[in-house]
């Protein structure tokens, strides 16, 4: 009688053999440690000063501890939740620099320029950080310069009936402020008028020569 490959009895051979199963587990640690560990090396490199030769400090001011950006309940312009720019599974994950204001007076524009002119300023390593802006709203001669001075600087808002819930020390209604997001998507710091150009710019090529990830 023929036996077909329906009623075949499955040999026990083709199990994995237990040193086959250790090994595969050693595989895939050993591929979590080449994919995520960069990233949590420089985290932890930059919240400590460990092994920093050049004794760095940061500019801006910390959030401790770091926030996902889901607090923020914040969303695109086509309706697409902001985190979902964000994480490991991202073929071309970004930092993000978003400022954040009620009504964007003067204070507000000197922030939107600094930050364009610092993204600018990354040469070769600007396309490792994109730019966006939360705001209340905008004058009319800022309105009207928008396309022309801002266009790569998207504009976020709130998901409909939803506030977002800003990190201590930001608060957009009476400051406005910059907040740098990693590419994990945790707001990790953020900087005011009192910031300079310099500053933020030392910081962000300090986070992009330690960090493999964006």
């Amino acid at each position: 009688m023929t036996m077909t490959m329906a009623n075949r009895i499955p040999d026990d051979s083709e199990s994995p053999t237990p040193e086959q199963v250790r090994r595969g587990r050693r595989t895939a640690l050993l591929l979590f440690a080449v994919g995520f560990g960069p990233m949590l090396f420089a985290t932890i490199m930059f919240y400590t000063g460990w092994l920093n030769p050049a004794g760095h400090t940061n500019n801006g001011t910390l959030v401790q501890p770091v926030v996902p950006v889901q607090t923020l309940n914040l969303e695109t312009a086509s309706g697409k939740p902001l985190e979902q720019r964000f994480g490991l599974d991202k073929a071309d994950p970004q930092w993000m620099l978003m400022v954040v204001s009620g009504h964007c007076d003067s204070k507000c524009e000197e922030l939107l320029y600094l930050a364009r002119q610092v993204n600018i300023a990354l040469g070769k390593n600007a396309s490792r950080v994109s730019r966006a802006a939360v705001l209340g709203s905008i004058p009319a001669d800022l309105a009207g310069r928008w396309q022309q001075e801002y266009s790569l600087m998207e504009r976020l808002s709130p998901a409909t009936g939803t506030t977002p819930a800003w990190p201590a020390g930001v608060n957009p209604a009476r400051e406005p402020r910059i907040l740098l997001v990693d590419p994990m998507g945790n707001l990790m710091m953020h900087y005011g008028s009192g910031n300079t150009g310099k500053e933020l710019l030392k910081d962000l090529k300090h986070l992009l020569k330690i960090s493999q990830l964006g």
